[in-house]
């Protein structure tokens, strides 16, 4: 789960304090400014304001000199000679005068022009007791309470990352829940996180009885199915070697088809119920002769109908996979063509990297592509053949061995049918 909750809730706490330590850094900056000039300015002003009020009561009343601020007052008429070099060309307001680390205000009465001089490290001083360390306290307390608020957050997440973990070491062929015992949940597993273990313990149970079943199944379904088509075949070979009427014969070769047909379903629907990582048994065969030999038998799907099955094999390509499962594949496309059409034209094409199917059928609407693969699905409910699982088990069939088929369709035009693959 490093990708997972924790991970999450950590980056949202960084970037909360991320966001909060450049607000309170803004904050201090903004602070100083303010103590700096606006405060020491007004304070300074105040200052001049008393000192005038006391002048006015008494003209021997020397200008302020404390701790912090300087104060040199020339009388109206007077020289300012007498004044430091670097205060003689200011004319009356405030100034920061950064080469010489000093806050000045210059206040003209009628009396005369008073000169309070504050120092910029006495400013920052205050700057820094009354605004930056405050605001510093502030983003200590700040990041304290983030951390531990993440860390009980953490807390409070870590038996869901590690039921997490149990389920994705899971095989899903043959689930480990021994760790999702009851018994053997570790002690921070409580509350929701211990009902959510016994349900997904259970639920791996249920998941290890149906992987089971499958199993069964698919092993009795192949040596059951196969067992009858056995004794079709070998009775209509021994029916075939007989002399029989033309009649009888053609019912004969159909049967014989069928079986074939059926034995390679078979086949595809064993390979679909295998995992993924067990490889089917393959050789390499002529693309040529399953295509020419599926297009043979959907021919007698057209009888009675006005639809001409042509075959172009502008290759011979060959490949390596289960014959049978081309052979499902390969069936199921012509099926539909001659299903859906009913007059013109159905052209196999078989190329070095694709077959091709093009039809002249029915068509089908922007609704129905977007669900042709859907399993159960008709593009025509109302046409007897067909179960809808057809074009699904092609989807399927070619999922799993890397080829790729693509539909185009018309409605009222036909459809075109590719299977792309590497040869």
């Amino acid at each position: 789960m490093r990708q997972g909750l924790p991970r999450k809730i950590r980056i949202a706490f960084i970037i909360q304090v991320v966001l909060a330590s450049l607000a309170i850094v803004l904050g201090v900056f903004l602070v100083s400014a303010v103590i700096k000039h606006s405060l020491i300015n007004t304070a300074l002003q105040e200052e001049a304001m008393h000192y005038w009020d006391l002048y006015g009561a008494s003209q021997t009343q020397p200008p302020p000199n404390t701790y912090n601020i300087r104060g040199y007052l020339v009388p109206r008429g007077r020289s300012n000679l007498l004044l430091p070099e670097n205060l003689r060309a200011l004319k009356p307001g405030f100034y920061e005068l950064k080469d010489d680390d000093q806050l000045v205000l210059v206040d003209e009465k009628p009396a005369g022009r008073l000169y309070l001089v504050f120092l910029r490290s006495q400013a920052e001083r205050l700057a820094f007791y009354f605004g930056t360390l405050p605001i510093i306290l502030t983003l200590i307390a700040i990041y304290a309470v983030s951390w531990l608020t993440y860390r009980a957050s953490k807390r409070l997440v870590s038996p869901v990352s590690w039921l997490a973990e149990q389920v994705m070491r899971w095989d899903p062929r043959g689930p480990d829940i021994s760790n999702l015992a009851p018994d053997k949940l570790p002690a921070d597993v409580q509350g929701e996180a211990r009902q959510l273990a016994s349900a997904l313990h259970g639920l791996a149970h249920r998941v290890s009885a149906h992987v089971e079943r499958e199993r069964d199944f698919t092993r009795d379904a192949s040596h059951e199915l196969r067992t009858p088509l056995t004794v079709i075949r070998v009775a209509s070979d021994m029916a075939m070697a007989e002399d029989s009427p033309p009649r009888v014969t053609r019912a004969l070769q159909r049967i014989q088809r069928a079986g074939r047909d059926m034995e390679a379903v078979i086949d595809a629907f064993l390979i679909l119920a295998r995992e993924a990582d067990v490889e089917p048994q393959s050789e390499d065969f002529e693309l040529a002769d399953i295509v020419l030999d599926e297009a043979d038998n959907a021919r007698s799907l057209l009888i009675g109908k006005h639809v001409d099955l042509e075959v172009t094999c502008n290759a011979k390509p060959r490949l390596h996979a289960p014959p049978r499962v081309m052979q499902v594949v390969v069936s199921n496309l012509l099926r539909n063509a001659c299903s859906y059409t009913d007059a013109g034209r159905i052209e196999v094409v078989l190329e070095q990297d694709r077959i091709v199917i093009r039809d002249t059928g029915i068509g089908m609407s922007q609704d129905s592509m977007s669900r042709a693969f859907e399993p159960f699905y008709r593009a025509d409910p109302s046409r007897p053949n067909g179960t809808g699982l057809g074009l699904s088990i092609v989807s399927r069939l070619c999922e799993r061995f890397g080829w790729k088929v693509e539909l185009e369709s018309v409605l009222g035009r036909g459809t075109t049918a590719t299977i792309r693959f590497v040869a």
